[in-house]
């Protein structure tokens, strides 16, 4: 296509045409929003550029890997190095023992890791671990959280799913999620109810600790420590999916910014420093249920790809080198950020609420705060997608859909969040 016709509609409508729907993530069309989607062409710090050469200040930062913004030249030296010794080899690599000895120094729960390819794969993998392990099918699992595109978790998963309107997803048969409960999140009652009545048969309890897959919903004060509880007693395991939370809103993820410890752990995002790795661990005596050493069998050709383990070496290499002050400078430039939004629209009389926990935030078009996915649904969603096309008119990407996060990163300087504010208060003046 040549520079001529690189105009989003002719993408779009390229895209289309060999594409369902015209992309390989379903919100990446702007279904939610109404328009034609931005086409990427390259990215540094906080900004991406698109293939019409226009740069944007980016929240969505690839959905969250991107801590240290777009193109971190130590991740882009770590990967021309690796490149140089070759793409996949199918055997053990000293590159997995080093990267597998950081997130076990690093995440509290952890004491053995497996490395697959995405946040799904790890999120599957960890749920059948934890049936092997217990000998028990039940999973309990949160409404509007998601966990991937797991035919048994796909029961009123948020996310994509609740972007497109469609509760559960065609194609996954009722007995995929006949063993799957589903309660709201931060609703004790009904956590204690499911547990009173189905604890001898529950497998594990998978939970993101910090959602980000209905918008942000910080856990409520006691729910997780609940969590804990209950699938203590009862003999159920403890899922974090951490996949958005791990190394973002701690180094040690909400495990550690909480003190819960689960019994397993899902990774993603981060931890593949923009490359596709994602990870399951827990406890040595869970983990050894897998194969080799144990009967439950999960493999993949690129699990432990060379290349995502440099890049995620060097990811977390940095976190650990930069975590005395990593976290409480992105804790005041998110704080900052999200206050300034929030106050460009209180002056606009625009209903809403600013939810935070670390640096992931959500701008909710609600009158009161989000608690959970009944409440997220909700939102005034067309307020939404007026505000975020008038930010991008501004220069500003926000994720297209109410129902995700914004990222902030140590790229987005002082600057360019006061360039944002300024941007949020036109915004809010053109939908007032």
């Amino acid at each position: 296509m040549s520079q001529s016709d690189a105009s989003p509609e002719r993408m779009f409508s390229r895209a289309c045409a060999v594409l369902p729907g015209g992309v390989n993530s379903p919100v990446r069309a702007y279904r939610a929003v109404g328009g034609v989607p931005i086409f990427a062409k390259s990215a540094t710090g906080a900004f991406v550029t698109s293939e019409e050469g226009r740069a944007y200040i980016d929240y969505v930062a690839s959905w969250g890997p991107m801590l240290f913004g777009h193109t971190p030249p130590f991740v882009v030296e770590a990967l021309e190095r690796a490149l140089r010794d070759g793409t996949s080899f199918g055997m053990p690599t000293n590159g997995e023992s080093e990267l597998a000895e950081l997130v076990v120094q690093l995440v509290p729960s952890i004491e053995l890791v497996r490395f697959v390819n995405s946040g799904t794969e790890a999120c599957a993998s960890a749920v059948r671990l934890a049936r092997g392990a217990t000998g028990r099918r039940l999973i309990v699992k949160c409404a509007g959280c998601y966990h991937g595109a797991v035919d048994s978790l796909l029961a009123r998963a948020g996310s994509g799913v609740a972007t497109l309107g469609m509760p559960d997803s065609a194609g996954v048969p009722p007995g995929a999620v006949a063993d799957t409960a589903v309660v709201e999140f931060n609703d004790e009652n009904e956590l204690r109810d499911i547990f009173e009545k189905k604890g001898a048969e529950i497998a594990a309890f998978i939970v993101e600790p910090v959602p980000g897959n209905m918008g942000l919903v910080p856990p409520r004060p006691g729910y997780l420590e609940l969590a804990r509880k209950l699938t203590r007693d009862a003999g159920a395991l403890l899922i974090f999916d951490e996949v958005m939370s791990g190394f973002r809103v701690a180094a040690g993820g909400a495990q550690e910014l909480f003190g819960i410890t689960p019994d397993l752990t899902t990774l993603g995002k981060i931890i593949g420093g923009g490359l596709p790795v994602a990870a399951y661990g827990g406890q040595r005596d869970i983990m050894r249920h897998l194969a080799p050493e144990g009967a439950v069998y999960q493999a993949g050709t690129l699990s432990g790809n060379p290349l995502g383990m440099a890049a995620g070496l060097a990811m977390l290499r940095e976190i650990e080198r930069r975590r005395p002050t990593l976290y409480d400078l992105l804790e005041k430039r998110s704080d900052s950020l999200a206050r300034g939004i929030s106050e460009a629209l209180h002056a606009q009389q625009i209903a809403h609420v600013v939810q935070r926990c670390g640096s992931l935030f959500t701008l909710f078009f609600s009158p009161i705060s989000v608690s959970n996915f009944a409440e997220a649904q909700k939102c005034d969603t067309a307020k939404f997608a007026k505000f975020f096309h008038t930010m991008l008119d501004h220069g500003v990407q926000l994720p297209p859909s109410q129902f995700e996060c914004c990222f902030v990163s140590t790229a987005h300087d002082e600057d360019i969040i006061l360039s944002t504010i300024t941007a949020a208060k036109s915004a809010a003046e053109a939908i007032a």
